[in-house]
C-alpha cells in the first residue's frame, strides 16, 4: 500500500514537472514566433509633436530588427487618454504598442475624476526613449530678452499674457504652473489638442510664451521665437548659454517628462523584454539619436522595471503639483 502511493506522488510530481515545461516550451516558441505580422505603435497626440516624431524615428530600426514593418497611427484626443484606451484594450500578443509622454500614465489618473482605464493596471511599461526637455520662450514681438524682464512684466499685468500647451496637465502646462506658483504671477492658459497647433499659434502671435517639449527650437535658431530659460534641472546641450529657471531663481524647478513604449497588461514578459532590448539598441543608433536630441530631449536607454519606476516617481512629484493647483482635465 506505501508503495503504490508512494508511486502515486510520483506520478503526480512528474506531471506537473512536464506541465511546467511546456508552459515554458510555449513560452519561449510564442517569443521565437513573434512578431507575425506587422508592429502597430499608437500615437496618442497629434502628428508633429515630440511623442509622433520621436515614433517615426524609432520605427524604421525597430522594424529592421525585427523584421517586420512598424506603423505608427496617431490617435490624438483627451490629454492622450483616447490612444491610451485604444492600446490598454488591444489584444496582449505585442503587436500593439503605444508611444507616449509620460503624463498620460503618471499624471492623467490626478487630471481625471474618472478615466476609461487604468494606465498603471492596464498598460505595461516597455522602454523609455527619451528624457525631454522644455523651454521657455516668447514670441519676439514681445521684445523681452530675459527672464526677470518677462517675470517683471508678467507681475505687473497680471492676466494680460497668455501660454499654450498640448492640453491640460501635460509637462508643458504644468511648467507654466510650476512657475506661476513659484514666481507668485498669473497668465492665461490656452489648452490645445497638441503640442503642434499650440505652436502654430505662437509663431503667429495668438498667445504670448510657452513651454515648448522641443519642436520649435528650429524657430528659436532662426530668430521667430526667443527662449529665455531651460525647465530641466540641467542645461540643454544644445543651448548651453541659456541658464535654467533653478539658476534663475526657481529653486528645484523640473518638469522634464519621460516619453516611452507602452503595451497592453498581459503581453509575454519574452517580448516585452525583446522589444526593450531591440528599442533600447535603436536609441543607439546615429538617426534617432539625432532625432531626439534635436528636439532638445536625451536618448533614455534603460530597463523597463527602471522605466515603470520614473512613472511613479513623476506620478507622485507631479500629483502635489496638481492637487495644489486645482488642475483638472478637459
Amino acid at each position: 500500500m506505501r508503495l503504490f502511493v508512494a508511486s502515486q506522488r510520483l506520478r503526480r510530481l512528474v506531471l506537473t514537472a512536464m506541465c511546467l515545461g511546456g508552459f515554458t516550451v510555449v513560452g519561449l516558441t510564442q517569443a521565437q514566433s513573434w512578431p507575425q505580422k506587422p508592429i502597430r505603435v499608437v500615437v496618442n497626440f497629434p502628428p508633429g509633436g515630440a511623442a509622433d516624431q520621436i515614433a517615426r524615428a524609432v520605427a524604421q530600426p525597430l522594424g529592421e530588427a525585427l523584421g517586420q514593418s512598424v506603423v505608427v497611427e496617431n490617435r490624438a484626443g483627451a490629454n492622450g487618454n483616447i490612444g491610451g484606451e485604444t492600446v490598454a484594450k488591444s489584444v496582449a500578443d505585442g503587436h500593439t504598442l503605444l508611444m507616449s509622454s509620460g503624463g498620460m500614465v503618471s499624471i492623467n489618473p490626478h487630471l481625471y475624476n474618472k478615466m476609461p482605464f487604468d494606465p498603471m493596471k492596464d498598460l505595461v511599461p516597455v522602454a523609455a526613449a527619451a528624457r525631454v526637455l522644455v523651454f521657455l520662450e516668447v514670441r519676439p514681438s514681445l521684445q523681452i530678452n530675459d527672464f526677470k524682464t518677462f517675470l517683471d512684466f508678467v507681475k505687473a499685468n497680471p492676466g494680460k499674457l497668455s501660454f499654450g500647451s498640448p492640453g491640460n496637465g501635460s509637462s508643458p502646462h504644468l511648467a507654466a504652473e510650476m512657475m506661476k506658483a513659484q514666481s507668485q504671477t498669473f497668465a492665461v492658459h490656452v489648452p490645445y489638442r497638441g503640442a503642434a497647433p499650440a505652436m502654430q499659434d505662437l509663431l503667429a502671435g495668438q498667445i504670448d510664451f510657452m513651454f515648448d517639449p522641443g519642436i520649435g527650437l528650429q524657430h528659436v535658431r532662426s530668430g521667430k521665437l526667443k527662449m529665455l530659460a531651460v525647465g530641466s534641472p540641467k542645461r540643454s546641450p544644445l543651448f548651453p548659454d541659456v541658464p535654467t529657471l533653478d539658476e534663475l531663481g526657481l529653486k528645484g524647478f523640473d518638469a522634464d517628462s519621460w516619453f516611452g513604449f507602452y503595451a497592453p497588461a498581459g503581453t509575454p514578459p519574452e517580448v516585452v523584454q525583446r522589444l526593450n532590448r531591440d528599442i533600447n539598441a535603436a536609441l543607439n543608433t546615429a538617426a534617432v539619436k539625432d532625432r531626439i536630441q534635436a528636439l532638445g530631449g536625451i536618448p533614455a536607454p534603460m530597463s523597463s522595471a527602471d522605466f515603470g519606476q520614473s512613472a511613479k516617481t513623476d506620478s507622485e512629484r507631479f500629483g502635489q503639483l496638481i492637487k495644489s493647483r486645482n488642475i483638472r482635465g478637459d
